[in-house]
């Protein structure tokens, strides 16, 4: 294997998870290390950190760990070249539709919180007597 490998701490640190939780994705069969050292030692290549980075990014949707397993192996046969059955398909096609709404769901609490934070500077602002912050 001439691909450059990663021991499990410089990977948490890249992608900001805990050892702790890029081992549970281990043991969970979500992200398996391409390889162990001769001690044993976790080691990934730069497309398992990729793949860490995905699932990092379908927490704060809201999937579970067993559809984002699923989606996962989904994600991997399709990239693998294979071809998904039409149930496949549809299941693919319904976490996008998912995905997609709990998004658009998350974007209206982030502009919620954005909205509460732009009055909570302007009234601390007025309080201790500065010119308005916008």
């Amino acid at each position: 294997m001439d691909e450059k490998l990663f021991q499990i701490g410089a990977v948490a640190e890249r992608v900001d998870l805990s050892l702790r939780t890029i081992r549970f994705y281990d043991e969970a069969g979500i992200v398996v290390p391409s390889a162990r050292s001769a001690g044993g030692f976790r080691l990934y290549t730069e497309t398992d950190i990729d793949r860490l980075i995905q699932v990092k990014a379908m927490k704060p949707l809201g999937f579970t760990l067993e559809e984002t397993r699923e989606l996962m192996e989904l994600r991997d046969r399709l990239n693998g070249g294979e071809e998904l059955t039409r149930l496949e398909q549809a299941v693919l096609a319904d976490y996008s539709e998912r995905a997609d709404a709990k998004f658009r769901k998350r974007q209206r609490q982030l502009a919620d919180a954005r909205h509460l934070t732009d009055a909570l500077r302007r009234e601390a602002a007025a309080v201790n007597h500065e010119p308005d912050p916008d």
